[in-house]
């Protein structure tokens, strides 16, 4: 079978030709027409580029996501409902002991995990921890330091006295294991949200 290239190219010339033709029939600037056209583009790719930096942008997008009711983390109820993100993970927006992370949601890990640059910014203490612990992680074995968050905070939720585990292993990810969710009335993924259940509500000021 052979492809006729030719007419292909022939058609492809046809078809920008038209639309200069016409605006040329018109007496519309071309050159008007493409600056605006890159005008566009610039602020297409701005926006984009925004939108996919958002955390470095906050609080401003927060409240515009909130009127837009576009927010992919908010309190419904007595529920907190976390959309999931277009990697196909749930991450939530967290404080630990008032410094603020996002933290990925996993059921699969036992304990909630946090890197040594969160530890340090939340101060936590990992004196008390004489003896390293060693994890079986999906990387293989890694050694970690046990510490306790104070209260970690996330929507309407407050975990008080939350243990955690501290490894330079786990890069500059922070994981809210099971020993978090288990302290919940339930958790449930209904579609694509997340959706967090609380014992006891808390009215965050």
């Amino acid at each position: 079978m052979t492809i006729d290239l030719g007419g292909n190219v022939l058609l492809y010339l046809l078809l920008l030709i038209l639309p200069v033709s016409a605006l040329i029939a018109r007496r519309v600037p071309i050159l008007r027409v493409l600056l605006s056209l890159a005008s566009w583009a610039i602020i297409a790719g701005l926006l984009l580029m925004v939108v996919s930096q958002r955390e470095k942008f906050d609080p401003y997008l927060q409240r515009v996501a909130q009127m837009l009711k576009l927010e992919d983390q908010n309190v419904v109820g007595r529920e907190t409902r976390i959309r999931m993100a277009p990697d196909g993970h749930f991450w939530a927006r967290v404080t630990l002991d008032g410094v603020s992370r996002r933290m990925l949601v996993d059921s699969g890990a036992t304990v909630t995990a946090v890197s040594t640059r969160t530890a340090q910014a939340a101060s936590l203490d990992l004196t008390k921890s004489m003896f390293p612990i060693v994890l079986n992680t999906a990387n293989g074995r890694i050694s970690a330091q046990t510490a306790t968050v104070r209260e970690l905070r996330l929507g309407d939720i407050a975990a008080r006295d939350l243990g955690v585990v501290v490894s330079p292993a786990f890069g500059d990810t922070d994981v809210l294991g099971m020993n978090f969710l288990s302290k919940l009335k339930s958790w449930r993924i209904e579609g694509n949200v997340l959706i967090l259940e609380p014992h006891h509500h808390q009215d965050f000021t």
